[in-house]
């Protein structure tokens, strides 16, 4: 994978096309298993001081686009709070290391989001452990996949919705009364939410919602609070996401559709998690970012 993200380069052929080594997990996935792994700016990104001080919450961050956020965030100056499922603990033990090294905290904080009372003791032992609470980064989700509405569970259907939508609303009511004016939310929507793929079609559905929410908070977290909420919807991305119950057949062809010819990597995506939370985008509020490698959202 690429160390220099200074130098131009040529994006078509930056990172690799789509994988041919594919190994589906079962849920959740984990970094550690796959046998190729993603660039997350392990080697790769560095920081300018654009975080420095802050106190970041972010969920779903042992792997993939969290992991690549929470790398970015501690290298920017962030000290950096990390939420992952009890089995993904090897994945989050990497991601604490490289925060470390970057000099800033890192807290620890596995639990199942889909449950109310841990996501507020989430955010309850997020601000105790890092001295305050300044970015909140709804990040993790499910997906898997799915043969139709006849064939999807209402175990499935209930359990996506409480991941990727319940929990987005449980914490970020849990965590506005600690932030202050200048402090900012940003949510990873998707693709999915503007252009769905049948198989999937119950995750791209919690995926609007989060695109929906955000613009929807916008203008009374602004006008009452002072606090900017922006979403990033990326597009094809190599993460164990992509692999957790998914298709191997789709796998083999992830971002085949792009212009790239290539899915992106979580690293692609980190700088805009950065913008989205720093002061340097103290006039964006509302907006979805697409990371899509021109796919589009609209």
């Amino acid at each position: 994978m690429p160390t220099d993200l200074i130098t131009p380069q040529d994006p078509r052929s930056q990172y690799p096309g789509p994988p041919t080594d594919v190994e589906i997990q079962s849920a959740p996935g984990t970094e550690t298993a796959m046998s190729v792994k993603p660039d997350c700016g392990e080697l790769s990104y560095k920081g300018s001081g654009k975080l420095a001080g802050r106190k970041a919450l972010l969920t779903g961050a042992d792997s993939g686009i969290g992991r690549a956020a929470a790398i970015a965030f501690a290298r920017e100056g962030a000290d950096v709070a990390i939420s992952f499922l009890p089995e993904e603990q090897a994945d989050a033990e990497e991601v604490a290391k490289y925060i470390r090294e970057a000099g800033s905290k890192a807290v620890l904080l596995p639990g199942d989001i889909s449950h109310e009372g841990f996501c507020q003791r989430l955010v309850s032992d997020a601000v105790d452990q890092l001295g305050g609470l300044d970015i909140l980064v709804n990040n993790a989700g499910k997906m898997g996949k799915t043969d139709g509405i006849l064939e999807t569970s209402t175990e499935r259907f209930d359990m996506l919705m409480k991941t990727n939508v319940y929990a987005l609303f449980w914490i970020t009511k849990a965590a506005l009364p600690h932030m202050k004016p200048g402090s900012a939310i940003v949510n990873t929507t998707s693709v999915q939410g503007y252009e769905p793929s049948a198989n999937i079609f119950d995750y791209a559905m919690t995926k609007a919602a989060i695109a929906n929410f955000t613009k929807g908070l916008s203008e009374p977290l602004m006008e009452k609070h002072g606090i900017r909420i922006n979403a990033v919807a990326p597009g094809p991305i190599w993460t164990p996401l992509q692999e957790a119950d998914g298709s191997e057949e789709k796998l083999k062809k992830l971002g085949g559709k792009t212009p790239y010819k290539r899915p992106g990597q979580p690293v692609e995506l980190a700088p805009v998690y950065v913008l989205l939370a720093s002061q340097e985008g103290s006039y964006i509020t509302g907006e979805i970012y697409g990371v899509t490698g021109g796919m589009g959202i609209a």
